[in-house]
């Protein structure tokens, strides 16, 4: 992602707490590589860990890692202290020093008495850094196991990046609305790498605010907006609340951007259906994950169907297995595996849990798949989303489609609990509707109607939040823990 050819322009490239230029982006990066390197040749993959800051700093540390020949290492500011330590004790990173971090600031002027051994920002040799070589460490979300450092090259971001700009039209003309968090691909990637990459401007929000966004869409200056679903539900909310004047002006000026994205979890189709009567807009539906970039998309221009996340991208090999491995037709459905250049390199440190993740050299995603009328619609994942109850392997993610439309239910979870007469029991976690009250018998009538038996939930906890992660995907096995933790068995909750 380098900005080399964009240094001597002076384009806007990110809003942060001001406008900073292609050009400031260049030198700062620049001015960081150099320190970085401190007289020596190449960094040669040291590993540099950085707090992922939504900010004009983070993408000069970024840039800077990479040109001086590291690997970044973008660490989640929002996490407990532990968690962040285990990712540099795990990726074995040495911090970036604050007086580095202030070498961003494009009215950096070197101090000829600075106290302690100065921060060398000679003009730069900077290394020629090969696509073969590390680039980033970005930690997956542990929403099933301890996190795992997923390794990618230089030339897998490459085209993650280029599949993503051919693929959803991005021009020197956009503008991007960034409120997602940096260390996690669908801000890093899909947000920042891509808008930078087009030459386009990226405006960078500190932290997910309603009613900011809402101000930045009603503008008129946003051309591309990309959240996450827990993010556009807060929309939906905050703009019921407004006054008939204000839902008037934001859903005005939300209308005349180009495109809006959802991804890093499931889309309810009750939320699409509502941010499109707000909007005008059907949410952009895609497939990725860490290790793979994104996989599959529904189509800028054409029909983007509710639930479904489109077709493979160009250059992204995607194909179909069932319990052998064996390829299937896309209608029977099996677990999807993708091949292609945007495939990471390897989980850091972790050889045998990456030759475990690859079939023949296709990667085996976890994820259970259909294909109708041509577009791959997502069933969940095989180790926590497919649930052998009686018999039978039922979609967690169908039963919670089904179960957002009972009138008290605000949000549910559905998750396999072990149990020794069925196997798994299907077990729903729900956060209710204000002043609402859900029994399970009242729910196991309501979804009798709605649902095959081999569905119809057996065990009911009603809880105030769902417990989820940074990007708003909800853990699983957190759930799960809920029902062991209470011996939720068949209970009545109210």
């Amino acid at each position: 992602m380098s900005t080399s050819d964009l240094a001597s322009e002076r384009r806007v490239a990110i809003v942060s707490n001001r406008l900073f230029t292609y050009s400031d982006l260049h030198q700062a990066s620049e001015r960081v590589a150099t320190a970085l390197l401190d007289g020596r040749r190449d960094l040669e993959e040291a590993r540099l860990a950085f707090p992922a800051s939504p900010s004009f700093a983070y993408a000069a540390i970024q840039s800077g890692i990479w040109r001086a020949g590291g690997v970044a290492v973008p660490l989640a500011v929002g996490h407990p202290p532990a968690e962040v330590e285990y990712v540099i004790r795990d990726s074995g990173a040495r911090l970036i020093a604050d007086e580095v971090v202030r070498l961003t600031d494009p009215a950096y002027a070197p101090r000829r008495e600075a106290p302690g051994r100065p921060v060398n920002v000679d003009p730069p040799h900077l290394p020629t850094v090969g696509g073969a070589r590390r680039a980033m460490i970005v930690y997956t979300s542990g929403t099933t196991g301890r996190p795992k450092g997923v390794v990618t090259t230089h030339a897998n971001i490459r085209a993650q990046i280029d599949t993503l700009r051919s693929a959803w039209e991005w021009t020197t003309d956009d503008r991007l609305l960034l409120a997602l968090p940096l260390h996690h691909v669908h801000g890093i990637i899909n947000g920042l790498g891509c808008a930078l990459r087009a030459g386009a401007v990226c405006e960078l929000l500190p932290r997910f605010d309603a009613e900011v966004v809402w101000d930045r869409l009603a503008s008129g200056d946003i051309t591309i907006f990309t959240a996450v679903p827990t993010m556009y539900r807060r929309l939906v909310a905050s703009w019921e609340a407004a006054a008939p004047e204000e839902q008037q002006r934001r859903s005005s000026g939300a209308k005349r951007l180009r495109l809006m994205m959802s991804g890093s979890a499931a889309l309810p189709v009750q939320l699409l259906e509502r941010w499109r009567e707000i909007t005008g807009h059907t949410l952009l539906e895609r497939y990725g994950m860490t290790e793979i970039g994104m996989a599959l998309s529904n189509p800028i221009r054409g029909e983007r169907r509710a639930g479904f996340v489109g077709v493979p991208l160009p250059g992204v090999e995607v194909r179909l297995v069932d319990d052998t491995g064996t390829p299937v037709a896309g209608s029977t459905g099996g677990e999807i595996q993708v091949r292609g250049p945007s495939v990471f390199l390897e989980y850091w440190q972790r050889p045998a849990e990456t030759r475990a993740a690859f079939a023949d050299g296709w990667f085996r995603t976890g994820d259970m798949a259909v294909v109708e009328r041509g577009a791959y619609r997502i069933l969940g994942r095989t180790s926590v989303d497919i649930i052998k109850t009686g018999g039978y392997k039922v979609s967690a993610l169908e039963i919670e489609e089904v179960l957002r439309r009972h009138p008290s239910i605000a949000e549910c979870a559905v998750v396999g609990v072990a149990d020794p007469e069925w196997g798994e029991r299907v077990s729903a976690a729900v956060e209710l509707r204000e002043g609402r009250r859900l029994s399970l018998d009242a729910l196991q009538r309501w979804a009798k109607a709605e649902l095959a038996p081999s569905k119809v939930p057996r065990a009911l906890e009603v809880v105030g939040a769902l417990p989820r992660n940074a990007v708003g995907k909800v853990v699983k096995p957190a759930v799960v823990a809920l029902f062991e933790r209470t011996d939720a068995d068949f209970k009545v909750a109210e």
